[in-house]
């Protein structure tokens, strides 16, 4: 299978806790209220928490195997990282695949797990420096 992602990815299988955690309210001046349109958080799912895994990790988000949350749920991600420690994200689900998936290949089926894709808002800047440094040397 072709890679076509843009950041280059690290395979962990970490153990995670997902919690659906929405947006805070924003007061807006009436005159930018009236211009100003924002991503409004899926909010089904909102204060649950799953049991989840980490399957891939880059500096900009993950692939997180487990219940698929809904498109456009903010989300808090904690995660430890074998050399770099705990990690607490948070971040948005841009896509999610909503049950298993057998792909046939050359060397035989390959079985994609459900879940959801999650682009990080915000992780410490350590951490995404030391995920580069782990992916640049595998």
């Amino acid at each position: 299978m072709s890679e076509l992602r843009r950041a280059a990815r690290l395979v962990i299988n970490a153990p995670a806790i997902v919690e659906s955690i929405g947006q805070g309210p924003m007061q807006l001046h009436p005159n930018l209220a009236a211009v100003f349109r924002r991503v409004v958080a899926d909010s089904s799912t909102l204060g649950q928490r799953f049991p989840a895994v980490v399957r891939d990790l880059s500096t900009n988000g993950a692939f997180i195997s487990g219940v698929p949350l809904p498109l456009l749920a903010r989300v808090a991600v904690k995660f430890e990282i074998k050399g770099i420690g705990p990690v607490d994200a948070i971040g948005w689900v841009l896509w999610q695949r909503a049950s298993d998936c057998d792909l046939p290949t050359p060397a035989g089926v390959i079985t994609l797990p459900k879940g959801f894709g999650v682009l990080f808002e915000s992780i410490p800047l350590e951490v995404r420096s030391a995920i580069a440094a782990l992916v640049a040397r595998s």
